[in-house]
This record gives C-alpha cells, structure tokens and sequence, in this order.
C-alpha cells in the first residue's frame, strides 16, 4: 500500500512550529492567528505536552478549550498535526501509580518535575495513555483542521530504558521471544564467561549496577530491547488512531543521532519521518554533522520527503553557552534542510514561554513580539518558501551509500575494548569529505539492498552478521567499490568475534589480515605516508598483513612504520579500499577523492567552489538545484541553464552568492 499523503491539506512546503495555546489566555490566540497569517504559517503541532490540560483529574476531562483551538485554526487555514499528548504524563499519574516512574541502573527512582518521566514497559502508563488517545481520535479525528497524527514525543530523548522490575519482566518476555530458551540466551551471551550461565528466565535482569564490567551481549541486547519498549508504545498508539481515522497520517519526531532509538526500525512504521535538528552556532562544522542527520532522515524511507518538526529560530537554552543564530544563518540552515529532502519547516515553538525549562528557548514569537529580528527573518523564510512550493514532493538520486546500524553502535561503545571509539567520530570522518564535495549520499543500514550504488562506505561496523557481511562481499564482487574502516567485522551480532583472524568475515574482500591492534593514546599522533606526502593520522593504528591487496599508504613512524596503513585490493568485478587509521582531515579528504574517482562517483554540479553545497531533487514539475553558501566570504558559482525561484538569479552561467547566502534554480528544460 503506498503512504498516505501526510500533506494532503497542505500545498508546498509546510512552515510553522509547535503550537502551545495552553500557556498563554485565550486573549492572545486571535493576535497568534493574525500572525501566523503575516508569517505564511500552514502547519502547527498542537497539544504535544497537554495530557494534564485535558484530562486534570484521573477521572475528568476537559477538552473544551481544545475545541476552540482547533475550530481557531482550521477557520485561519492552519493544517493542525495533533499530537497525542503521551509525552509528558501528569503529576497525579505518578502519585497514584508510582510503579510507572522509571528507574536508572543504580536503583534512583525518576521522578515527575521535569518530562518522559514514564516507565516504557508500564502496562499501566499505557492503559491511561491508550485511553486518552481514544478519546483524542474519537473526538477530533474528522476535525477539518487534522493533517496528521503526532504520537508521543522524542521517544528516548531522556529516558531511553528503564531499570526496574516491570522493565525486567518485559524484558525477559522479549529475550524468550529471541532465543526460545535460556540455552539459545547462554549461547548467545557468551555465559560460560565469568560463571554467568542461567538455569532459567527468572533470573535474569536488566544490566544494573555491577562490580565491574557486565556482560556486554546482555547490554547490547537490553539497549535494542529499550527501543522496542518505547516502539511498542508508539505502534499501541497508531494502531488506535488508525483504527478510528484510517485516512489521517502518523509521524513521530525523531532526535539527531538517538543512541537509544534505532531509527531503521521505526521508519517503516511511520508515515512520514520527522526530525529535530539544533545545529550549534558556535561550531564551524555544525551544518556538515546536520546534513548527515538529514541525509540519514530522507534514507529511512528510501528517498521519501521528510519532516523538519523543530529546529530552533534563534538560540537554545540548554548548552552551555547558547548563541543565537546570527543574521541569514536561520534561513540558511532551514533551506539546507529542504535542499537535503524536508517537505516541512517548523520550529519549537510559535510563541515564547514567559516561564518553565524553556523559556529562554527562542521562538517564532520571541518575548519581544513581532518587532524583532527573529519575527522578521521568519516571516520573509515563509514568503520564499511559499514561492519554491513547485519543489515539495522532489526526491534525490544518489551514488554514494555510507553504513550505519545502531546494534553494530551500541556494541562498538562498551567498555573493555583495545581503545574507546566513538562511532558519530568515525561517521563524521567519512561524511565531511563527501558532504565537501556535494555528493549525494545515502545512510543506510547493512541489510539494505546495496547493488543500485557505485560507492558505499563504511566508517565502522564493529558488529556484522554472516548474513550483511555476505551482502557487502557480494555488492563489490558484483562491480561495487567499498571504502571500509578499522575495527569493522571483529564480532557477530550477538558481540562474539569472528573466528578466523581479523576482520574474518571481510579477509577476502579486503585482501588482507589484521596481526595486532595497536590504539594510539588520547593525544598520540603516527605519520602516514600517502602519495608522497607525510600526515599526521590518530586515534588507531594496526598490523596489516596484505593477502593480495595492494599498499596505497604506509605508517612512516611509531613501531609500525613501513607497514600498511591504507591498502586496496580488486575482489571480483569491484575494489575494496580499507583504512588502518584515522587519516587527519586533508589525507582524508585526498583519499575520499581518489576512491570517489576510482568508482566513478561525481558531485551533484561540477566546479563549486569551497563551502558551497549543492543539492538537486526532482519531481513531475521539473528539476531543482539548491546552492547554499556556508563559507565565511561570497562565491561566484557556475550553474547550467536555470531561472531562479529563490534568492540571486543566474547571470552568464554563475549565481553570485553572498555569505549564508541561499539560490533555488529551476533547471532549464524541466517541467
């Protein structure tokens, strides 16, 4: 069945942010709506933290002013998603049902005060939780203002797993549901180990508090475990809201890299994705470590337009020092997001808080009103993408698949390895270079079908089955080029290691073997050789023993100098490459160049200057090509035949862009 149009009461590009009329009197919601008439406002979230507004009492409700909200909305022409107000349960939830408080590995109870302050695993949190969404759907699911369904909120975003006794028993619910029996579990956890071998499910538990290091299967398992608790409840929610509006869409917003959530199981189960992104102003790469959310965020669903839900129109409240986005900055980072697949730009929130957690959070309405810098810059974003709606519904096309799978991240970052690696760091390693370039790239798990791309790249893939690493063996013998990283294939998915010497599973497509590990200390440094040229390299090194691959790079220092530190080797019909070491970022760069050469890969527009990004998404109204400047000084960029819809139209073949500045073209001979 194909998806259901989330923005079937929407043209174009859906703008606005989460609506909270709750916390401000009913006065001020006709000024609201006038401004969200100046600011070209078509979509708000509504209700997402108002369990306690409408149900104040365990057995009362109140959804009268709900009512006025929504009828408000749906006269001005605002398309409503209407949350499902699970997010945040009210205090008296707590107080007659403490069982339902989630618990830390260490015992501490979490109380309420703050938010997500529910144990996912409580059939009690969810008997009130699916008995508010009833009510939600029965009264406004044919409400003319109802776009969709926005179910919870930022699953896993502070409590990802709970600890406690009713979590212990669903999880052994879930472990049985894996293994069949507790010999398939001991097999599986490595329990001869340590005298760990259970005799039955009973006793097993959660990885709380230990002496030392627990039993790292049993984390990985409780981790995956966690994120299915919290899909559970998602999946007890859309089936009620399905069931009563089948028409109306469902989406979820998802939080940039969730460590607790793995993202390839909850797409096929939304309707559309939905993203939260906060960049920080204040770091120079924060639009490189976006992009790859973003690109992340169209691959769920194989290239289908996805949402930006929140982002922030200014600054945050919650870092350590909270910059606002200097002018054009906000415009510039929104219209990445829709260069990058978003068919939605929203914000948290509409108006400004005048108390709670957030209320130096910037908003659309700051505490200023409608005179200020943010307002304004907001209102004319709403003007341009009104006038680029022809390019919502367009989809990429792209070459370069990079592999990521959350069980493979969350075996990666125990404890007990030769060194501590951060899967994000190696990520960021090998998306940088092709973000630099603008080539398209895809984020995709190793159970994806890989034949369709020239070049997948895998920064690190700690666990792998037989099974995905058979696909990868297969895809370069195929015809495929694959750039593979250190620490990748050493354990199965249940975090035993392959047999055989290492990376076992990927001896013959790399044609090689690793002898020794040998991690460098915090601040430790080895030189590489590559193409004549000396580079620092840090964080890793290796005993490479070529079988067959060539040597591309060697370390030219440390115990290892004179061995291989980069090598490639043809399997097949393709070639593999594989890195020892993380290359600093100008060996990076010229190593990604070459292999990007090898197979054949080009950037999306030939000749752009540095810090420029270019995109192109298609649809049946013609091609469109999104130039972004995020370098500190102008550029002059070449483009093919194009009329402009958005910012500086071409002139002899190039487009002037000023810093931040922004340029949506229309490709000439399309649509």
């Amino acid at each position: 069945m194909s998806p259901r149009p989330w923005h079937a009461k929407i043209t174009g590009i859906a703008f606005g942010g989460d609506y909270n009329p709750e916390q401000w009197p009913e006065e001020v919601w006709a000024d609201d709506v006038r401004l969200m008439k100046a600011a070209g406002v078509t979509m708000v979230s509504v209700g997402i933290f108002s369990w306690a507004v409408v149900q104040p009492e365990p057995d009362r409700f109140d959804f009268g002013r709900f009512d006025r909200v929504l009828d408000t909305l749906a006269g001005a022409g605002v398309a409503v998603g209407l949350a499902t107000m699970t997010a945040s349960p009210p205090p008296w939830l707590a107080r007659l049902h403490p069982e339902t408080l989630p618990v830390t590995a260490d015992g501490t109870t979490l109380w309420p005060g703050a938010r997500q302050h529910y144990c996912p695993s409580s059939p009690v949190y969810r008997r009130y939780a699916a008995d508010l969404v009833e009510r939600l759907a029965q009264r406004y699911g044919d409400h003319p203002a109802i776009a969709e369904w926005h179910i919870g909120n930022e699953y896993g975003c502070h409590v990802s797993r709970c600890w406690c006794d009713v979590s212990a028993a669903d999880f052994r619910v879930w472990l049985r549901d894996r293994y069949g029996d507790v010999d398939g579990l001991n097999e599986a956890w490595s329990t001869t180990f340590w005298s760990q071998r259970y005799s039955s499910f009973d006793e097993v538990l959660p990885p709380r508090s230990a002496p030392t290091i627990p039993n790292p299967a049993q984390e990985i398992d409780f981790t995956e475990f966690g994120s299915d608790a919290l899909l559970a409840c998602f999946l007890m929610e859309k089936e009620i809201v399905n069931r009563i509006t089948p028409d109306v869409p469902v989406t979820t917003n998802l939080i940039p890299m969730p460590r607790g959530t793995d993202p390839f199981a909850w797409a096929p189960h939304q309707d559309v994705v939905s993203y939260d992104s906060y960049p920080d102003p204040y770091e120079p790469d924060a639009h490189v470590l976006a992009g790859f959310g973003y690109d992340l965020m169209r691959s769920l669903r194989h290239g289908q337009p996805w949402m930006l839900m929140e982002q922030a129109p200014s600054a945050v409240n919650w870092r350590q020092r909270n910059s606002p986005k200097p002018p054009g900055l906000m415009r510039l980072w929104s219209w990445q997001a829709v260069a990058q697949g978003a068919d939605a730009v929203l914000y948290f929130q509409w108006r400004q808080s005048r108390g709670g957690a957030e209320k130096f959070h910037s908003a659309m309405v700051p505490h200023g009103g409608e005179h200020t810098r943010t307002f304004r810059e907001v209102r004319e974003l709403g003007t341009e993408l009104g006038a680029a709606a022809d390019v919502a519904g367009g989809r990429s096309t792209a070459d370069v698949a990079l592999v990521m799978d959350w069980r493979s991240w969350w075996g990666l970052q125990r404890s007990s390895h030769p060194a501590v690696l951060e899967q994000f760091d190696a990520v960021t390693a090998h998306y940088a270079p092709l973000f630099a370039r603008s080539v398209a790239v895809d984020v995709v798990s190793p159970s994806r079908d890989l034949s369709a791309y020239k070049l997948v790249v895998v920064p690190n893939l700690y666990l792998v089955s037989e099974a995905d690493a058979a696909r990868l063996t297969a895809y370069v013998e195929g015809g495929g080029h694959l750039l593979m990283s250190f620490f990748s294939g050493i354990v199965d998915e249940y975090d035993r290691v392959h047999l055989g010497g290492y990376p076992a599973p990927f001896r013959d497509v790399l044609g090689l073997r690793i002898e020794e590990f040998w991690p460098l200390d915090d601040a430790g440094t080895v030189d590489v050789e590559l193409a004549g040229t000396v580079t620092p390299a840090t964080v890793w090194s290796e005993v490479i023993q070529p079988d067959g691959a060539e040597v591309v790079a060697t370390f030219a220092s440390s115990e290892l100098a004179g061995r291989p530190a980069v090598t490639r080797n043809g399997h097949g019909a393709g070639v593999a490459w594989y890195a020892g070491t993380r290359l600093a970022d100008d060996a990076m760069d010229a190593l990604v160049g070459r292999v990007l050469a090898d197979a054949g890969v080009a950037p999306v527009l030939p000749g752009l200057p540095a810090g420029v990004q270019a995109t192109v998404r298609a649809n049946d109204s013609g091609r469109y090509a999104f130039l972004l400047n995020h370098g500190g000084s102008a550029a002059s960029v070449p483009v093919p035949a194009a009329t402009a819809l958005v910012g500086p139209a071409p002139a002899d073949g190039r487009v002037a862009l000023p810093p931040r500045g922004v340029a949506v073209l229309r490709l000439a001979g399309e649509g």
